[in-house]
């Protein structure tokens, strides 16, 4: 009798309840039919939009022999990485919004998880990257050629997707370790950890330390890396003596600047958000930013206010590059 009557470890499964084998997205289903048909329209608008830019970009990139540079060689990495990240998710959240009561099997959970982690991890990284390109482009101007050469850029490359590879597999292994016994709607349109952590029926203070360790090394530690960059940069750029030597220079870190600036800060907002102000419908909003909108900021940002890209378009349709004219 006493050890029937002996309190349950925090760590057990909660008794009588039964394991689960797939989760419900709560997505947008709370909205009328007529929103999430706008929805839908308005975000199928931006996913294509996105896709079409970077393979834009891509294409460019590839014929363009004035853009076999490595500031490109990033951007072109940026574009596949941010292609695979939208696929990983926005099909699926597309999908939800005709059909709310979308459910979706652990495996299939596990595995949206790992992609999303990997290639957004990864983008973190290669904005890192194009920082230090920066910098090295404008702080030191002799050596760049020789320190930025093509086997650095493909290290680069490699060693911010393996960053991203090795904390997905980490995050993914301690999410789908837990127990998910009765609860299995996912108040999310898509599985992100946070929303997961939520229906674990176990104690979760080891995963959400892990989940702090992952969000410090994939955020603050890339954040103050580019921000070192553009301390240097800016101090660089000041001491030119022609204004039209500052401005030039300038103009060729703006675009990365602004992305830089909207996508960590979305992500920061997401992840590094105390626990006690997070809310689960400001979350998806802020979510729906970051997997929709900031994509497709690269190929926008990257078209309108990058003066080589915009030449390197003029010469793709046979005619005159604007700089010249």
């Amino acid at each position: 009798l006493l050890i029937s009557l002996r309190p349950q470890p925090p760590s057990m499964p909660k008794p009588n309840s039964t394991s689960v084998a797939e989760f419900l997205f709560e997505g947008f289903s709370s909205f009328g039919w007529q929103h999430r048909l706008g929805l839908f329209v308005v975000f199928l608008t931006l996913y294509l939009l996105t896709l079409s830019g970077n393979a834009v970009i891509l294409t460019i990139i590839r014929l363009d022999r004035h853009l076999h540079t490595p500031m490109y060689f990033f951007l072109s990495m940026l574009s596949i990485s941010e292609t695979c990240y939208t696929v990983a998710i926005i099909p699926c959240m597309l999908s939800g919004l005709l059909s709310p009561h979308q459910t979706i099997s652990l495996q299939g959970c596990a595995t949206q998880l790992f992609f999303y982690l990997t290639f957004g991890i990864n983008n973190c990284f290669l904005l890192t990257a194009m920082g230090y390109d920066r910098y090295m482009a404008i702080c030191n101007p002799l050596r760049y050629s020789v320190i930025m050469g093509k086997e650095a850029c493909i290290q680069l490359a490699t060693g911010s997707l393996g960053i991203g590879l090795s904390m997905a597999i980490v995050q993914v292994t301690s999410v789908f370790g837990l127990p998910f016994c009765d609860a299995f709607i996912i108040s999310h349109f898509f599985c992100d950890v946070r929303p997961l952590l939520k229906l674990a029926c176990t104690d979760i203070t080891i995963n959400e330390i892990i989940n702090f360790f992952v969000s410090i090394c994939v955020l603050v530690v890339p954040m103050g890396l580019v921000f070192i960059s553009y301390v240097l940069i800016i101090s660089t750029i000041l001491k030119i003596a022609s204004a039209e030597g500052r401005k030039k220079a300038f103009a060729t870190c703006a675009s990365h600047l602004i992305v830089v600036i909207i996508h960590y800060g979305c992500a920061s907002i997401i992840y590094l958000k105390p626990k006690s102000q997070s809310s689960l419908g400001q979350d998806r909003l802020i979510s729906v930013t970051y997997t929709v909108i900031t994509p497709l900021l690269n190929p926008v940002v990257y078209s309108l206010r990058n003066q080589d890209v915009k030449d390197a378009l003029c010469r793709a349709m046979g005619r005159k590059p604007l700089s010249s004219q």
